[in-house]
C-alpha cells in the first residue's frame, strides 16, 4: 500500500530529484534535507528510475529534474512524469540555457526552469514559490522566453491606418472594386480612389494584391 507522505499540505514539500552528477546529486539532496519544509525522499540519477517508482510511490509535490540525463533526457522525462503524476511540479536545474532547451522544456510541461549556477537560496526558494502557484526562472532565463514571444508573436502594426482607411482595405480584402466601395460607403469614386492610395503609401505597397498579401500575412484587420 502506497503511503500517504506528502499528502499533507501542512508537512514538509516532498522532493525527488533527478540528476546523473554523484557529487552535484548529493550536495542538492543534502541542502534540501538540510532546509525546512523540504524533504527530498528520492534522489535518483535517471528518469527511468524515477518512472518506476511512481508505479510504487507517493507522487511527490516537485521534481528537480537535469535535462542532459543518460537514457531518457529531461525533456522526454518531463512529457511521461505529467502524463503519471499529473499534480507534480517540475522545474529544471540544469546546464542548458540556450532557446531550443528552455522552449523545449516549458512547452512540455515544466513549472519552472534554472540554471545550475543558481544560489542555494535561489533553488530552495523556486521550490516554494512553485508550491504557491509560481513559474520560478532565472533572471537570464526569463529575459530568453520573454524575446523569444517578442520572436514568436511580433508587436502588431496598424500602420497608422485611419479607421475610415482600415474599412475600406477590408473591402478591398472582400474583393469590391472602387466602384462598389464608394456606393457601400456613400463616397464619392474620388475619395475612394485618394483613400486607397494613401493605404498603398502606409502599407508599402503599390497593388491591391501586394495590400491583401501583407493583411493576410501580418493579420491587420
Amino acid at each position: 500500500m502506497k503511503s500517504d507522505r506528502g499528502s499533507t499540505p501542512a508537512g514538509p514539500i516532498d522532493l525527488w530529484l533527478i540528476e546523473d552528477n554523484p557529487r552535484y546529486r548529493k550536495t542538492i539532496a543534502g541542502l534540501m534535507e538540510h532546509t525546512g519544509g523540504i524533504h527530498c525522499s528520492q534522489a535518483m540519477a535517471t528518469c527511468e528510475e524515477a518512472i518506476r517508482l511512481a508505479e510504487s510511490e507517493s507522487p511527490p509535490q516537485v521534481i528537480l529534474l537535469d535535462i542532459g540525463l543518460p537514457g531518457m533526457n529531461g525533456i522526454q522525462g518531463i512529457e511521461v512524469f505529467k502524463s503519471l503524476l499529473p499534480t507534480t511540479h517540475i522545474i529544471i536545474l540544469t546546464i542548458y540555457d540556450d532557446n531550443n532547451k528552455v522552449l523545449e522544456a516549458i512547452c512540455a510541461g515544466a513549472s519552472g526552469y534554472l540554471l545550475k549556477d543558481s544560489p542555494p537560496e535561489k533553488i530552495i526558494e523556486s521550490i516554494q514559490e512553485v508550491m504557491a502557484g509560481g513559474a520560478p526562472m532565472n533572471m537570464q532565463i526569463a529575459a530568453k522566453v520573454l524575446e523569444m514571444f517578442r520572436e514568436h508573436y511580433p508587436k502588431k502594426s496598424d500602420y497608422g491606418l485611419t479607421e475610415r482607411e482600415k474599412e475600406i482595405l477590408q473591402h478591398l480584402v472582400s474583393g469590391l472594386t472602387k466602384q462598389q466601395i464608394a456606393g457601400k460607403l456613400f463616397l464619392s469614386f474620388h475619395t475612394v480612389n485618394t483613400h486607397i492610395k494613401n493605404i498603398y503609401t502606409k502599407l508599402h505597397v503599390n497593388t491591391r494584391s501586394g495590400a491583401v498579401s501583407k493583411v493576410y500575412k501580418e493579420k491587420l484587420l
